[in-house]
Formats: structure tokens, sequence, C-alpha cells
């Protein structure tokens, strides 16, 4: 690294809490209604009130772990609470469900065939459970989690996305979300179910998903893993694959598996031989596997969100390999990514760039951009470089 650790540390840990978490903070916190606003412009005014279910989740867990893991500020705790008690006042349709959005008051808008909403709440209330020493939080996140596995076990249940029988696929990021949920929960609780769902989930992302003869990791494939020579089949999001990267290298670390951080760190190596811009700079958002033409109309685009990932991905992969050319990928896209996302006026990182780099909307918060991609992965980048300094001050 050009800077040492402790200057990156410092880096990461003010950018966390000095600029992007204030700027939610004062900004996002919805005291006559509960929630959190999910649609903030550039400088943090609101331009629309509906809640997005699933963000709502999401910074109840940011809260809760910024006050778990780095100072039990009674302001965290109080932000959380605010959205824990939102989401199970409102959140939930009568079949135990969660719709996606919500108004500003809680009135229900929308309802997913998707188990996101879900997803995120159980990683929020069991983090909640454990700020607030709260048993009944506990028990809503082992609660959702239930149904969550009974419906990936069981996606009968849940409305087709396409005509059943004629292309039958399934998608990346259901066995994804499951490893990474099923990792906060394991965390706060102790059931030999979590086990199984990891097993299983590792294993359709290894197995099915990862194909070393495409050298990537596909978003859409058959149910047993085949290729798809579709432009769903074709599909890969190079951010999905390195974001789903660094959950493996996690469950590696569980298992203390070496082999299983050189699977990962191939995905890594994979997504940024097809993702990374090299007349521009920057993620690719999608890419066609084939090279054929993507259709998605924002293939091109730079969002945030897979920046984010890559940086921590690549800071674990270096920390787990030992590996340079991780550490000079990581502050390849460290520097692209401040100096392009990152909003030296009003704080916090723009989600949404053309190609080139340049704007193309400065909001800060909307329906799919909340607080969590961003402060996460400065939370965990911060956190892994004090690991790295504390080891290499021990020799």
């Amino acid at each position: 690294m050009s800077q040492s650790l402790g200057d990156l540390a410092l880096f990461y840990r003010r950018r966390l809490l000095e600029n992007v978490v204030p700027f939610w903070e004062q900004h996002a916190l919805d005291h006559d209604y509960g929630g959190y606003f999910n649609s903030l412009d550039r400088t943090g005014a609101v331009y629309d009130s509906d809640k997005a279910v699933w963000l709502q989740a999401r910074a109840v867990w940011m809260f809760a772990k910024l006050y778990n893991t780095v100072e039990a500020r009674p302001a965290w705790l109080d932000a959380a609470r605010l959205g824990y008690e939102f989401l199970t006042k409102y959140a939930f349709d009568t079949d135990g469900r969660m719709f996606f959005a919500l108004t500003r008051a809680g009135e229900p808008l929308r309802k997913r065939r998707y188990y996101f909403s879900e997803t995120f709440a159980a990683i929020a209330f069991a983090e909640y459970a454990r700020a607030a020493q709260n048993a009944a939080a506990l028990d809503r996140a082992k609660s959702v989690y239930r149904l969550i596995v009974d419906l990936y076990r069981n996606p009968q249940q849940l409305p087709p996305k396409s005509i059943p029988g004629t292309r039958p696929m399934k998608a990346h990021a259901i066995p994804m979300i499951m490893l990474a949920t099923t990792h906060e929960l394991r965390q706060v609780d102790d059931d030999p179910l979590y086990t199984e769902i990891v097993d299983d989930a590792l294993g359709q992302i290894l197995n099915h998903f990862m194909k070393p003869e495409k050298q990537a990791l596909l978003e859409t494939v058959g149910p047993n893993g085949e290729y798809l020579n579709t432009i769903d089949g074709r599909t890969v999001n190079p951010g999905h694959a390195i974001e789903s990267a660094w959950f493996i290298m996690h469950e590696a670390q569980h298992r203390n598996d070496s082999q299983l951080v050189a699977r990962a760190a191939q995905i890594i190596d994979w997504s940024l031989e097809l993702g990374w811009d090299r007349e521009y700079g920057g993620l690719f958002y999608f890419v066609d596997v084939a090279g054929k033409p993507p259709t998605q109309l924002e293939w091109d685009m730079k969002l945030w969100w897979p920046h984010t990932e890559a940086l921590y991905a690549l800071l674990l992969a270096h920390h787990l390999t030992h590996e340079q050319r991780y550490a000079d990928w990581f502050e390849k896209v460290h520097a692209w990514s401040f100096d392009h996302f990152a909003d030296t006026d009003y704080g916090e990182w723009y989600g949404y760039l053309r190609r080139d780099g340049s704007v193309s909307t400065p909001l800060k918060g909307g329906m799919w951009k909340g607080f969590f991609h961003l402060p996460r992965a400065l939370w965990l980048c911060w956190r892994l470089f004090e690991r790295m300094q504390a080891q290499s001050a021990a020799g």
C-alpha cells in the first residue's frame, strides 16, 4: 500500500463517522412517523416520503452494528429503535410476509414476490436485539428467518417469475443473500439450521453459478447449474459477483479454509477482468460473458455499490492471500471511487454515474440506495485495516 495501514484506517474511519453517518443521522430520521426517509437529494433534502422496507431494515442493521461494534452511543440505539418499531408495526402483511414499499405513515404500497425485505429484516432484528438486549427482537429475527428458509427450500410457494416449465432457471441473488443473512444470524444465535443453509447456499454458488470454463460467476443458470445461452444466462453483474466473493471469504475465515479463499479470489479476478472499464475506469454494471451486446440500458453506468463491495473484497483478498495484486487493485478502485463518487461539498456518495464518471443524477438516496453499502464498506475496511496494522506491529 502506498499509504500506511494506520493512515488508511483513519481515512476510512473518518469518512464513516464524520461524513456518511452524520449525513443520514441529520437528514433521514423521521421522528414524526418513525422509520427513515430514503429519498434524499444531493443536499439531504427529502424529495419523496415513501419508504422502502428493505432499506428501512438495512438502516436498522447499520445503526445497531455501529452501536454494537464502534461505540455505544445512545443516539445510534435510538436511531435503530426508530426503524425497528416502524418495521414491526407496519411492514408485515397478514400472511407473515413483508411489504416492499410503504407510505411515510406506514400504509402498504407494494409487495414483491422476492423475499429481500424479509432477509434484511432478519439481520436488522438480530443486530437490534444485540444492541438493545431485546429478547423479543431476537425471537422476531428467528421467526422471519424460518419463514425465509421455508421459501428458500420451497420456492414453488412464490409466484413464478416466468412461465413454469418453458425455461426453468434460478438466480444467483437467492443463495447469495441466504449466505449473507445466515452469517448474521449465526453471530447472535446457535442453531444447526444455520450450518445447513450455509452449506447449501455456498454449494449452489460454487457448483452452479461459478463457471471456470466461462471465467465468470453468472447471475442466472438452469435449476442444476446449466449454462443458458440466452440474454439472462449470459449476464454477469461484476459487483454482485465480487460481493458474493467476500461473503465466501467470510465463510472461509469461519472454516479456516484456504482453498475456499482461493476460489473466492478467483471470482474477484474474473469479475475485474470482465467488468473493469479500461477506457474510463470503474466497474460496468452488467456485461455479457460471451461478449455479445448487453441489453440492459444501464449496462455501462458506474453505480456506487459495486465499487464499495470491490473495496472491501480486494482488501480482504489481499489480507488473506498476501498477494500484491489485490493491494494494487484496491488502490486503483479506491482512487477511482473517491475521485468520482464522493461529494466533497455535501457529503456521502453519488449513486449513479455515466460511463465517463460524470454524475447522472445527484441523489444520495432513493428506493434502491440507502444507509447500507457505503457505510458497511467503510466500517469493514476501517476495522480490517486496524487488524492488519495490529498484526503488522506484532510481527
